[in-house]
């Protein structure tokens, strides 16, 4: 009897400790998380050549931006932010968008051990990486229109105020974003983040295109990368 109580006991213990079905289907986790990336000012983004896809060849990180979030990939995990010093959040690796995933190995700054020997100009084996059950769920997922891609999302440049002591608290973090930067994502993971994080996402028939929106944010994005 006492042995039985004790199994009761672990699996109801199990069960607690298991995630969030709600964190799931976001597939981003609130941002919470410090990952050793501690930047004192807006890093300079460069668009990847022939990608919606931004990286940051000044910093020793694998550190991009795509569809209005920063995407870093650290110790075998993603990590997501709208912010560009965090806090970050765990990403799935099954809802890591295709666009991420696809960029060529030589624009990650610190790639890990087991890039060796891959192509510099191709994406990394995810595939090999992570196995059978992730390429099913992510099928053809490095093959597309290289001559049909979408625009980069604008950079978020407004954030380039906010260093050092200045930089904001993850409480004020959504509602300085949803002020300043008017980019609606295209991702579903992206825009269930931002509405996790209390930031609008317009419905999809009222998103406009990159360059097309009323205050110009492509434009000033593009032009303050190219300086």
């Amino acid at each position: 009897m006492r042995n039985r109580f004790a199994l009761v006991l672990l699996s109801v213990l199990l069960c607690a400790a298991a995630p969030a079905p709600a964190q799931i289907s976001v597939g981003i986790g609130l941002p919470s998380l410090s990952i050793g990336i501690n930047l004192s000012s807006y890093p300079q983004l460069v668009p990847v050549p022939g990608y919606p896809v931004y990286y940051a060849p000044g910093l020793r990180s694998n550190y991009f931006f795509y569809d209005g979030m920063y995407w870093v990939y650290q110790d075998d995990n993603w990590y997501a932010s709208s912010w560009y010093n965090g806090p970050w959040g765990l990403v799935a690796p099954e809802v890591v968008p295709l666009f991420v995933l696809r960029v060529p190995v030589r624009y990650y700054r610190q790639p890990p051990a087991y890039f060796r020997g891959w192509r510099s100009d191709a994406a990394p084996r995810w595939g090999e990486h992570w196995g059978h059950d992730w390429e099913q769920r992510r099928p053809g997922w490095n093959q597309w229109n290289h001559a049909s891609v979408p625009a980069r999302a604008p950079a978020p440049t407004y954030q380039s105020q906010y260093r050092g002591d200045r930089y904001p608290r993850v409480e004020q973090q959504p509602t300085l974003h949803g002020n300043n930067y008017h980019y609606q994502p295209r991702e579903p993971v992206v825009r269930e983040h931002y509405q996790a994080q209390g930031v609008h996402v317009a419905p999809p028939a009222a998103r406009r295109e990159p360059g097309k929106g009323r205050d110009g944010d492509r434009e000033k994005g593009d032009d303050h990368n190219r300086k």
